[in-house]
């Protein structure tokens, strides 16, 4: 449906540019679009390398481990259905923590992995389950502690102080998260249970984690 949507845009624009005569300006439009493009993608290599780094210390100095220990409660909260020890636990907690040094790139690997392990525990293959529509959800209202990619663009865009969203970033995506979390509550208190799956062999959620550390620091090496 989106390629079906940008296909209307650009015929539009190049059907209202040839009737008005204004062919040169949407072909120089293009233009800039695509070296704007580059631009930004290679300003987005740098700080990206750079928090990679950072999060692959954060790694062998332990403080993702605990960052993961902390969250385990949590998780087990949202996701009640999901058995304990099970690897998608694991690729859960390394997205979330991914997400919240805002490494969008980093953790959207460890969210598909996590979103492949969830579906070997649907019975409806065609339908989500309330596991997979929580995941989804806080994957898009994550709290981001550092908004790393806006900080690269405002940067790019010769930003006097690319930093001064972080406040209002954490702010906006708490709330978008609180938001998104009693949605998820009140949507499962209305929903029917799902089955009960098979319980896991311990370790495995454990397993997960560190590869997804890993994957996040390798730049995503799980898929």
């Amino acid at each position: 449906m989106v390629n079906w949507i940008w296909l209307f845009f650009i015929v539009i624009s190049v059907v209202v540019a040839a009737v008005t005569g204004k062919m040169d300006t949407v072909t120089q439009a293009a233009f800039d679009g695509a070296k704007s493009g580059v631009t930004v993608s290679f300003g987005l290599i740098s700080i990206m390398v750079f928090w990679l780094g950072m999060m692959r210390i954060a790694e062998d100095a332990g403080l993702l481990a605990k960052l993961a220990k902390a969250l385990r409660p949590i998780v087990r909260w949202l996701f009640p259905d999901v058995p304990k020890d099970h690897p998608a636990l694991g690729y859960i907690m390394s997205n979330l923590s991914a997400n919240l040094f805002g490494l969008g790139n980093a953790a959207t690997p460890m969210g598909i992995k996590a979103m492949q392990e969830l579906q070997k525990l649907n019975h409806d293959k065609d339908t989500a389950t309330p596991a997979m529509c929580t995941l989804l959800a806080l994957n898009t209202s994550s709290i981001t502690i550092v908004p790393t990619t806006l900080i690269a663009i405002r940067m790019n865009y010769g930003s006097a102080n690319p930093a001064e969203i972080i406040g209002t970033t954490l702010a906006a995506t708490f709330v978008a998260t609180a938001a998104a979390i009693m949605a998820d509550r009140w949507y499962r208190s209305r929903s029917t249970p799902p089955a009960k799956p098979p319980a896991h062999t311990s370790g495995n959620s454990a397993t997960a984690m560190n590869g997804g550390i890993n994957g996040a620091a390798g730049g995503g090496g799980l898929v």
